[in-house]
């Protein structure tokens, strides 16, 4: 990897095969061989001048050299890391990894560190020798000082004082949760106020949407990742859900539309963002209804890039039910607003597996880019039925960030005091619960969606 662009150097397998043998060659970008293989192909004569060669045996040759091919530059490396580790690794030059890379992207646990019958099932217990060395033998908690800070060359690189302290690093989703998750709710009116932060759940919301929620003791939840201990907040075990395209779901769905050239000429004539316009044309066309009330009889299940949570389902498809023939504004904004109630009516059901397992949640943090778009997050809480905590300052993943500086530097004692000093509440939005009923049966159209599909799914599979 380029130390200073921070891209990946890309490499491309070329295959020949010969009359005799195959060979394969990993080449770089510039045309240079960096590494190379071959494997004899069988000949057979049945008679004088009569040869023959098996397809077969050439297609197990062209595996078993890419094989070796892969297994030689396996030997050549020195490291393996997530990029969080590498980045930490370039700045102070020491190989410790955080306890959230091993345990959320591995399978380091904090009790029992590496499990060697793992590597060995799966081939790979080379990567046991030497204490672990190549995937990290030295873990930190979230937050613990790394080595003796910035190295010489990496403080010239950055423009920092060198020896300035570095933290073990978080996971960008995890860091947004640790910004937004322990701030102080004191007299904001909050059912989490004066109880353990075990009763929040942090939302990072942008292209894709996580869902963080923390427990003194274990909980498995089904569909939900975790748990894993002190991956976030130390000393509580964490549970992370997740929908896999929300933002980028609302702008397929509404760049994909017809009338999109028309938004974006009178979003543009307003010096509004398309969003920002299409929330007022909704208050517009909702005449004296509750805005949520105008998709009565258009429904949207958002699973286009599948299921991750808590269905863990990755053949789901996206589903809408109520299309007309209208192709203008009106029927942009409609489906718009569609689609975040069932990203809202996703997160609902999520919470709710993670309650029916065991967490007792009464309020959502939200952060990320979807929390600036007031109609998400209203939404949100209406479907819900949970008060949305905003964060003063949207980008949470910073401050997340900074929180774990600060308490490597030793001005904060613990994780938990930092959150709560640099984590800032800028506004929070009640649900309506007059609107409960309306939302109530919405999500069991949504419920049902699913179960048509995967009905569907099974008639054509019996055909």
């Amino acid at each position: 990897m380029d130390s200073k662009k921070q891209t990946p150097v890309k490499y491309y397998v070329g295959i020949d095969v010969g009359s005799a043998s195959v060979r394969a060659a990993l080449v770089d970008g510039f045309g240079t061989v960096v590494a190379h293989a071959d494997q004899p192909i069988q000949i057979w004569e049945p008679q004088p001048d009569h040869y023959e060669q098996s397809s077969a045996d050439i297609w197990a040759a062209c595996c078993s050299v890419t094989k070796n091919l892969q297994e030689s530059c396996w030997e050549k490396a020195g490291y393996f890391f997530d990029l969080p580790d590498f980045l930490s690794w370039k700045a102070t030059g020491v190989t410790a990894r955080s306890l959230c890379t091993v345990v959320c992207k591995w399978t380091y646990t904090s009790d029992g560190g590496w499990d060697d019958s793992f590597w060995k099932m799966i081939g790979l217990e080379d990567l046991v020798k030497d204490k672990y060395e190549k995937i990290g033998n030295h873990v930190l908690s979230p937050g613990e000082s790394v080595g003796k800070g910035l190295t010489p060359e990496a403080a010239k690189d950055l423009g920092l004082p060198e020896g300035i302290a570095v933290a073990a690093s978080l996971i960008d989703a995890h860091a947004g949760g640790l910004g937004v998750i322990g701030a102080d709710v004191k007299g904001h009116n909050l059912p989490c106020e004066n109880q353990p932060i075990t009763a929040r759940v942090a939302m990072i919301c942008g292209t894709s949407s996580c869902h963080m929620g923390v427990s003194e003791t274990p909980i498995f939840v089904p569909g939900v990742w975790g748990p894993y201990f002190s991956a976030m907040v130390p000393g509580l075990w964490l549970n992370e859900g997740g929908q896999s395209a929300t933002g980028k779901l609302i702008d397929h769905v509404v760049q994909g539309h017809v009338a999109f050239p028309e938004l974006q000429s009178k979003a543009a004539a307003s010096a509004h963002s398309i969003y920002t316009y299409l929330n007022s044309h909704l208050d517009l066309i909702k005449k004296s209804l509750p805005v949520g009330f105008l998709t009565v009889d258009l429904h949207v299940w958002p699973d286009f890039h599948g299921n991750r949570s808590p269905l863990t389902d990755l053949t789901l498809k996206g589903m809408v039910v109520g299309l007309t023939l209208s192709r203008g504004l009106d029927e942009l904004a409609l489906i718009y607003l569609a689609t975040i109630q069932a990203i809202a009516l996703g997160t609902r059901h999520i919470l709710e597996t993670m309650q029916a397992a065991g967490h007792h949640i009464n309020t959502l943090f939200l952060c990320g880019g979807l929390s600036k778009n007031p109609l998400f997050v209203q939404m949100h809480a209406d479907i819900t039925g949970k008060p949305v905590v905003l964060s003063k300052e949207v980008e949470s993943v910073l401050v997340g960030a900074a929180i774990l500086g600060a308490c490597a530097s030793g001005d904060f004692v613990s994780i938990q005091e930092a959150m709560a000093k640099m984590g800032k509440i800028g506004r929070v939005v009640q649900p309506n619960h007059q609107h409960k009923r309306f939302y109530d049966k919405k999500y069991e159209v949504f419920l049902k969606l699913v179960e048509h599909q995967r009905e569907y799914r099974s008639i054509m599979n019996s055909f």
